[in-house]
């Protein structure tokens, strides 16, 4: 190997895996469940305007995309959206109930026939929505929450659970759809029922609450005219955060709560297997599955300290059977059907795949989205689970990512260039998995950190809320404490860090240039930037009030929401930064990075501003996806001084 390895200044390494590549590989399939014997699933289509497809899996092992384009199988419920679909076999064949994206009325699908409207359409506001949809054939309806805006705001909105009929005669009556259950809470998730059919259970939580920060789980019976009567909330409470809930086969609720700090899994009230792991997680989207019973009492569930594992809960010992295979980390989506698991799970080597695991043999196999290397996978990187010591000794966990190429090595001692990647949510984590858009990078000789800052999730509560009224403080001295400690130790250039990241990430990058001088520039991504605009009606309702537990309330504390803000302290911002934002972006709206960028008027500091029609917040079409990653590397060439070949230049203004 010697003689062809060329040494190359790091950023200049030439690299196979282009933006295109990485674009094509962006997202993977969520949303598991089965069809009869059948595993279905949504995947993303990237090259088809970021559309989400339902996909088939036929008992012979051949893959169908079962909807073609333009269907878009997404809801838009909290705006993140949730379980999106559910199917059952009637006479034999699959009937599929979806949520199409453009409209977001609920379909009904049969085979050899066109998607059938089953809700209306509301003129008002953001219309009707629906997910986490559960058929109910023997009734002709299917129970989902509606989520139905009443006026023009983003917070004039109301959700309930609601029966839609599945014979299409709700498609233009709003009045034939009925509701289940009174208004009672601001935000529902859709209703579990009972083998026997006579109970019915779902969370439920209100503002300022988000649902990490407290839910109610609520029982209710179910009439023999399918209403649901007498809820009372059984578990749950401001400060228990209830994940999900599930009856078993026996007809015992099993549900996820953290009351001991950690997400763990009880059966009417007990602990069936009380660790320091979670079991559950932040439900950023209604129906996120972390276990599922199985017909013989045994418990599928994703499980963890950071990364997730997929195991078998036998709830008589407490003990857990992990599936043997290379996956590190599997997402909160999880489907049975008699002892068969199916999941969706990934590792550095491989992107999220759909996995099935036979709960008898403890076997598990890849039955669909099988990881397909694009590029040699020596180009990979190599990922090294870290912990940091930040302020006052505490605990920072961070995965880095190192330069690595097969054929090329650096010049004498010179140190490589660093990004630091901040997550977005903020109560979210940067899960261990092969991500091309890291590949492109480390591939070219840039190293990446993904830093899982204070009120990170998978490490337990306390670690969850040590972002509590300091977002803008913690995250950014984490971050900065990581930079800071790969410059000392020898592992980065300290002249050559960068930070960048979307959403809440994007808030942690413009803050950390704005509070820090740690870095030589950034890559703000669909950010806020603007906590006072942010919270006074700029985004949607789910997260209208995520702020006052994130900054405190903002009748008590408004001077701090203006002291954290990047666009009140343009003026302190002195490095190059790169901005990109999606024009549709109800949830990290474009008049944010407008006014941020008014601020910046005449202060000299070099940036470029990138504004993509028909994108929303996360990016999900390839061209957009393949600019942006272009955009971002050539910032990093022009401010570290590299030459990494065939990269359009960004044109930087002054």
């Amino acid at each position: 190997m010697g003689e062809n390895v060329h040494t190359l200044p790091y950023g200049s390494w030439p690299s196979p895996i282009a933006a295109e590549l990485a674009a094509a590989h962006d997202g993977h399939p969520e949303f598991v469940g089965f069809v009869g014997d059948e595993a279905w699933w949504t995947e993303p289509r990237p090259t088809e305007g970021g559309r989400r497809t339902l996909v088939r899996r036929h008992a012979d092992g051949t893959e169908e995309s079962v909807l073609p384009a333009p269907w878009n199988v997404r809801s838009r419920v909290i705006e993140y959206g949730g379980q999106p679909w559910a199917g059952t076999l009637v006479d034999g064949r699959p009937v599929v109930v979806f949520v199409h994206f453009a409209d977001q009325r609920l379909y009904r699908y049969e085979e050899g026939g066109e998607p059938r409207p089953l809700t209306p359409v509301s003129p008002v506001g953001g219309g009707l929505r629906w997910v986490d949809p559960q058929l109910r054939v023997e009734r002709g309806e299917v129970w989902c929450v509606l989520e139905e805006f009443t006026g023009d705001g983003p917070t004039d909105v109301r959700r309930v659970l609601a029966a839609v009929p599945l014979d299409g005669s709700a498609a233009e009556d709003r009045a034939a759809v009925r509701e289940l259950a009174g208004e009672r809470h601001r935000f529902v998730t859709g209703p579990r029922l009972s083998p026997d059919g006579r109970r019915a259970a779902w969370l439920a939580w209100d503002h300022p609450r988000m649902p990490w920060d407290g839910t109610e789980l609520v029982l209710a019976d179910v009439t023999d005219d399918g209403t649901l009567t007498a809820p009372r909330t059984v578990a749950g409470g401001p400060e228990e955060a209830v994940a999900q809930a599930e009856f078993d086969a026996g007809g015992a609720l099993l549900y996820v709560s953290d009351r001991t700090g950690w997400w763990n899994l009880y059966r009417d009230g007990e602990p069936l297997c009380p660790r320091e792991e979670e079991f559950g997680g932040p439900l950023w989207r209604i129906g996120h599955r972390w276990f599922a019973p199985l017909d013989s009492g045994l418990v599928a569930v994703v499980h963890g300290r950071g990364a997730t594992a997929l195991g078998i809960l036998d709830p008589e010992t407490g003990e857990v059977v992990d599936a043997a295979g290379p996956w590190t980390e599997f997402a909160p989506a999880l489907a049975v059907h008699g002892e068969r698991v199916v999941a969706v799970g990934a590792s550095p080597r491989s992107a999220y795949e759909v996995v099935e695991l036979d709960a008898r043999t403890g076997r598990a196999r890849v039955i669909g989205a099988e990881h397909d290397d694009v590029v040699d996978p020596a180009y990979y990187p190599e990922p090294q689970i870290r912990t940091f010591t930040g302020p006052a000794g505490r605990e920072i966990h961070a995965h880095v990512y190192p330069p690595h190429h097969p054929g090329c090595t650096p010049p004498g001692a010179e140190l490589p260039p660093y990004v630091v990647w901040a997550h977005g949510g903020p109560t979210s984590r940067a899960p261990l998995v092969l991500d091309l858009q890291i590949a492109y990078f480390t591939s070219r000789g840039i190293g990446v950190a993904e830093v899982n800052y204070g009120g990170s999730t998978g490490y337990g509560r306390e670690y969850r809320e040590r972002l509590r009224e300091q977002w803008g403080v913690v995250d950014v001295e984490d971050c900065a404490a990581v930079a800071l400690a790969l410059a000392e130790e020898g592992t980065a250039d300290p002249g050559r860090l960068a930070v960048r990241g979307g959403s809440a990430g994007g808030w942690t990058t413009a803050a950390s240039l704005t509070m820090t001088d740690v870095y030589a520039c950034g890559t703000i991504i669909y950010p806020i930037l603007d906590l006072t605009g942010w919270a006074t009606g700029e985004t949607h309702d789910f997260e209208s009030q995520y702020l006052e537990s994130l900054v405190g309330p903002l009748a008590e504390v408004p001077g701090r929401y203006a002291q954290r803000s990047p666009a009140e302290h343009a003026d302190r911002i002195t490095a190059p930064f790169l901005l990109l934002q999606g024009l549709d972006d109800v949830i990290c709206p474009p008049s944010q990075c407008e006014r941020f960028l008014d601020r910046m008027e005449g202060r000299r500091v070099p940036h470029a501003y990138i504004a993509f029609e028909g994108e929303g917040h996360g990016f999900r079409r390839a061209d957009t996806m393949i600019r942006a990653l272009e955009a971002e590397l050539s910032l990093y060439a022009q401010v570290f001084g590299l030459n990494p070949p065939g990269v359009p230049t960004l044109e930087l203004t002054k």
